[in-house]
């Protein structure tokens, strides 16, 4: 039986049928493990065309694992990192970041999901204090939590301030190819060359079953990873099954395809919300997201035809996510339930 599709995340949509027919191709026969394998040297191969050959990939499980073991190479347990409030890895992430860094987490204020050079430069203080834990790194999430996207000239300008004060700048990249197709740019143009020193490179959300990088800029800054990586448990054993997926999506821009898809019916999406009376839209619809105070009261009729998460349940205000799969109908079908379950309650 078919299961209704959501607008709960782009994490509920399932595999794209080239990066299932990469996973059937690389379960032929046998392959050297732990990433001695054929497939992992070609989906290296892959990033060091997109980003340059001085970049170093490790591939692995999930998000948090990028994520934290990014942050966990960049640090030492009496550091901190700076972050939006909103951050994944503040928010959603559970205390895996705190307990494998060791660091503290210095939020910032970020109604839009972007911090700014001059509340990273208000956090960067008593430096040198042994009683005070030492900033040593700037985490950005592209796209942001709230569906946004840094301009390159916004991720420069954290970077120039980063590099000024010693610190290294990681970007959180789990929507990384929706923010390269709202931007209309490739990926090089606004990590390496914008100044992230490293990036947590997502798959999953963007049609694989499993699996994102890690990818570092800076080759001294790997330098240890491959322990830290077994170390956190997201050494893949069989890391073909990773690496076939990612050949998939950075071959004949299916990267590209998926994301332009999302984005294309998120925007269809916010347009059709925006004509409706009593939905108030929160955030500029840039990327796969869209975010909007809805009725408290329609929630929950509008949840029975599509389900979707309550963001804030202070304010009602809910997200939205599209994904590679939404078809217009999909689209048309949950405005039109929207629309109904609005006019019910008048």
């Amino acid at each position: 039986m078919a299961v209704k599709k959501t607008f709960a995340s782009d994490n509920y949509a399932g595999v794209h049928p080239e990066v299932m027919a990469a996973l059937a191709l690389a379960n032929n026969g046998h392959e050297s493990s732990y990433g001695a394998d054929t497939f992992t040297q070609q989906a290296t191969s892959r990033f060091k065309e997109l980003f340059g050959d001085q970049t170093e990939v490790f591939f692995v499980y999930n998000g948090t694992g990028a994520n934290v073991l990014a942050l966990s190479a960049l640090t030492r347990s009496y550091m901190s990192v700076i972050c939006a409030e909103s951050a994944h890895i503040n928010v959603d992430e559970s205390t895996a970041p705190e307990k494998f860094t060791g660091c503290k987490l210095l939020t910032v204020p970020a109604p839009n999901g972007k911090i700014r050079p001059e509340q990273v430069e208000a956090r960067i203080i008593r430096v040198g204090d042994q009683h005070h834990p030492q900033v040593k790194v700037i985490s950005i999430s592209q796209t942001t939590e709230y569906g946004t996207v840094y301009s390159t000239e916004e991720i420069k300008a954290l970077s120039d301030v980063a590099h000024c004060h010693g610190l290294l700048l990681h970007m959180d990249g789990a929507r990384i190819s929706n923010a390269a197709a709202a931007l209309s740019m490739d990926f090089k143009s606004f990590t390496i060359e914008a100044g992230v020193d490293v990036l947590s490179f997502g798959g999953t959300k963007n049609g694989l079953m499993f699996g994102e990088a890690v990818v570092f800029f800076k080759p001294e800054l790997a330098k240890e990873f491959q322990f830290l990586r077994k170390q956190g448990m997201q050494l893949h054993s069989k890391m073909r099954f990773i690496s076939a997926q990612f050949i998939a999506l950075l071959s004949n821009d299916l990267w590209k395809r998926n994301a332009l898809h999302a984005n294309t019916m998120a925007a269809r999406l916010a347009q059709g919300l925006k004509g409706i009376k009593g939905v108030q839209m929160t955030q500029q619809t840039e990327a796969n997201g869209i975010f909007a105070i809805l009725p408290p009261a329609a929630i929950s009729k509008i949840q029975e035809h599509s389900f979707f998460y309550v963001w804030n349940e202070a304010t009602s205000e809910v997200r939205l996510m599209c994904s590679w799969d939404t078809t217009i109908e999909d689209i048309d079908g949950f405005i039109e339930a929207v629309r109904s379950a609005l006019e019910g309650l008048h």
